[in-house]
């Protein structure tokens, strides 16, 4: 089955480039614009043996994986924290659902205030919009948890940390994986956004000159990296995800489809 479903995505993905290929050589687009792929993987074949594109590229992990870092750790303590203080539930809500829908490039004008074309810049807007993935997330599975267990737990006498063990985690885990592949996605949205609109150091800004360049070809095969690279990120946190959570019921019945 997943053989068949291999071949069927190879051959679709072939009908895509053959596709991208007669477009533009029939004549319907315009090549200036839209080059046809063999251009573009001549152009990625280019970038490839650019050590700048190389430069680049880690300047771009960087930001994405300390921005993703920083958030997944603040969005786990702050969701563990707000959901098992009712008080402190209560007081946060309205803030939350006020600063939770604000789109993080709103906040590009402040980061270059702050920060100009630093990389601190992009990891303000990376952590911003990875973390509240992440909190959401936390936040549910931790009101996921059986109210039953949790009394059970406390009438053989465990202490909180061994209740946040044995009982919350567990429990809340599945949402945290999927609050962290969430957030593994945005960051590397955020990252690229930044590099392209500030102008900081990555793929981003790399893109940018190659527009404002007009290397076309360049440009696309630019996007095609920031596509695999998606990719590679999906499949990653995906990966992490399914090991993480082996013991839980949804993996199981997926690996035994």
């Amino acid at each position: 089955m997943r053989g068949a479903n291999a071949l069927l995505g190879a051959c679709g993905l072939a009908a895509f480039l053959a596709l991208g290929e007669a477009v533009p050589r029939l004549g319907l687009v315009d090549e200036e614009y839209f080059p046809p792929t063999s251009r573009i993987a001549d152009a990625l074949a280019g970038e490839l043996s650019d050590d700048a594109f190389w430069t680049a590229l880690g300047d771009t992990l960087t930001g994405w994986a300390i921005g993703l870092v920083i958030a997944v750790s603040a969005g786990i303590v702050a969701g563990v924290l707000i959901s098992v203080t009712p008080y402190l539930r209560e007081a946060t809500a309205s803030t939350i659902e006020f600063l939770r829908p604000i789109p993080s490039v709103a906040l590009i004008p402040l980061a270059v205030l702050l920060y100009g074309t630093e990389l601190r810049s992009v990891l303000l807007l990376v952590v911003y919009a990875s973390f509240w993935q992440v909190l959401v997330q936390v936040m549910y599975g931790v009101q996921d948890v059986d109210p039953v267990a949790e009394e059970t737990a406390r009438s053989y006498g465990l202490g909180t940390w061994a209740r946040v063990r044995h009982v919350l985690w567990p429990t809340a885990l599945p949402y945290v994986m999927t609050g962290v592949r969430l957030a593994a996605a945005v960051a590397l949205i955020l990252a690229v956004t930044a590099e392209l609109v500030i102008g900081a150091p990555g793929l981003g800004a790399r893109i940018a000159v190659a527009q404002t360049s007009q290397a076309v070809p360049e440009m696309y095969a630019l996007v095609v990296v920031t596509g695999l690279l998606g990719l590679l990120i999906n499949v990653g946190a995906r990966t992490v995800e399914r090991r993480a959570l082996a013991w839980h019921q949804s993996v199981r019945g997926e690996v035994a489809v």
